[in-house]
């Protein structure tokens, strides 16, 4: 009977396909249905601050600079690092500077911290302003920032003095100095 069996399976087993494969049918429920819930609706009492008290301006009626206002402005940046900007406002105060890079010696640091004395890029800083004092004096000021340092130029600067003075000369003395006496030599002591 055994045999009969594993005969009768073989031979079912032969008759189906290699490609056979089982159809699967997902199952298919209804879709849920919620009630929404029921919440009452909050009530809150409305909020009552009170205004904040801050002082009224007075900038607006003492402001004696109010009537000024930029003439002209101008801005450039370029890709090698070097920009200039100016202003002109209606008061005739100017201001324009420029800046370019440039290679200069200087102290380096490498990535450990030591320091290193070689090549650096550095901006150079040209620059002039003009505006007008209240009193009516006019300022023009001009500048030149580089590895120089930092150097301005105006009439209104104050300068440090000159002192033009002779420096007195040491006194020269005119004297022979005096000559040991030459003493007769003679050889003396153990191995003579």
């Amino acid at each position: 009977m055994k045999l009969f069996v594993i005969a009768a399976f073989l031979a079912v087993a032969a008759a189906v396909p290699s490609s056979y494969k089982p159809e699967y049918k997902a199952p298919s429920y209804p879709a849920p249905s919620y009630p929404a819930p029921k919440y009452p609706t909050p009530s809150y009492p409305a909020p009552a601050y009170p205004a904040p008290a801050y002082p009224t301006p007075s900038y607006n009626k003492d402001n004696k600079y109010a009537d000024i206002t930029i003439t002209s402005q101008s801005d450039e940046r370029n890709l090698d690092g070097s920009s200039q900007w100016s202003y002109a406002q209606s008061d005739y105060t100017t201001r324009e500077e420029s800046q370019v890079q440039k290679k200069m010696q200087g102290v380096t640091y490498d990535s450990y911290g030591k320091e290193s004395y070689g090549e650096v890029l550095g901006n150079t800083n040209k620059g002039s302003s003009y505006w007008v004092s209240p009193e009516g004096q006019k300022f023009t000021l001009t500048w030149t920032a580089d590895d120089a340092g930092f150097q301005p130029k105006g009439d209104h600067l104050p300068v440090a003095p000159v002192h033009e003075y002779e420096l007195p000369v040491a006194p020269v003395h005119e004297y022979e100095l005096p000559v040991a006496p030459a003493l007769p030599y003679s050889r003396t002591g153990p191995g003579y």
